[in-house]
């Protein structure tokens, strides 16, 4: 078995590029958003990533691992995937995409939060608790404190953005805590991606946005998310995964929603109130202690594991 190297200057600077991509995909769905509804644009963008994950699988002669349960369980997850994205393209039709990446991207404390609760050795520390209490100030700044810039619309948006980050916790917990944790991640990717683009479909015809503006900015915005955010990056994080130690990587992805609140101001125009800086920044703050500490306390225990 391959050694997991630490982080070094290769894999940080991919690691950028790779923070850059999926922060920028918001802001992708969001610009052209007035000629092809976001939920039509995420249900194509997973039909067309899972062909090609299965061209690439079937290149590589990857076969689908058969495990207990893996098909139920890759089922479920899809749901979740689905009902994720279907929540962060409504979201993205009334709130900045700003919002909706920093708001989407505090799955973590609600993934924690579930794992402690159900999972003995996923139980928090006090100082992960902390962090988890910093990010729910945060949460408090964004919703409770008045703002002008807050409109009706906004503020629904912004709640349906939370909503998709818990929907993405259940598919985090889903993945880890089933037969899916024995599956290649391809395979278990392939399950999310199927399901959500049947079910994202449907949810696109039943809300009647299937109508839709075919210019080139359409078609090559769909190509960018298809094959870059979709396929290229996840071949990238994978890549990494399989290299670098797993946990000092997920602590860079914390740079995901700061290039999607930097793109949604340069490439959009977006607003940045002083009330939406100070708690996105309380909210990505308690993340990182939360995550951060979750790789100390590893490193930890596999040092003392090693002494032993």
């Amino acid at each position: 078995m391959q050694q997991r190297k630490p982080i070094d200057a290769t894999s940080f600077s991919l690691m950028v590029i790779f923070c850059m991509i999926m922060g920028g995909q918001q802001v992708a769905i969001k610009t052209v958003s007035s000629d092809m509804a976001p939920i039509v644009q995420l249900a194509l963008r997973s039909l067309f990533a899972a062909v090609l994950i299965l061209t690439y699988m079937r290149f590589k002669k990857e076969r689908f691992v058969s495990e207990s349960g893996a098909i139920k369980y890759g089922v479920l997850a899809g749901v979740f995937f689905a009902l994720e994205f279907f929540l962060l393209g409504e979201a993205l039709t009334r709130t900045t995409a700003a919002h909706a990446v920093v708001f989407l991207y505090s799955s973590p404390i609600f993934t924690a939060l579930i794992l402690h609760l159900f999972i003995p050795s996923e139980r928090m520390s006090l100082v992960q608790w902390v962090g988890i209490l910093v990010a729910f100030s945060g949460i408090g700044v964004v919703f409770w404190v008045p703002s002008s810039t807050i409109t009706e619309s906004t503020f629904i948006g912004d709640i349906l953005a939370f909503l998709a980050a818990l929907a993405w916790s259940l598919t985090t917990v889903i993945v880890r805590s089933t037969s899916l944790a024995k599956v290649p991640v391809k395979q278990v990717v392939f399950y999310q991606l199927i399901v959500g683009f049947v079910l994202l479909a449907v949810a696109a015809t039943v809300t009647q946005q299937w109508h839709f503006n075919s210019t080139p900015m359409v078609w090559g915005n769909l190509l960018f998310q298809s094959v870059v955010v979709s396929f290229v990056a996840f071949l990238m994080w994978f890549w990494l995964l399989s290299r670098y130690q797993a946990s000092q990587i997920g602590i860079l992805s914390f740079m995901t929603p700061l290039f999607g609140v930097v793109f949604g101001y340069i490439l959009l125009g977006e607003l940045l109130d002083r009330q939406f800086l100070i708690g996105s920044t309380l909210i990505l703050s308690g993340i990182f202690v939360v995550n951060s500490t979750s790789w100390a306390l590893r490193r930890i225990h596999h040092l003392q594991q090693a002494k032993g």
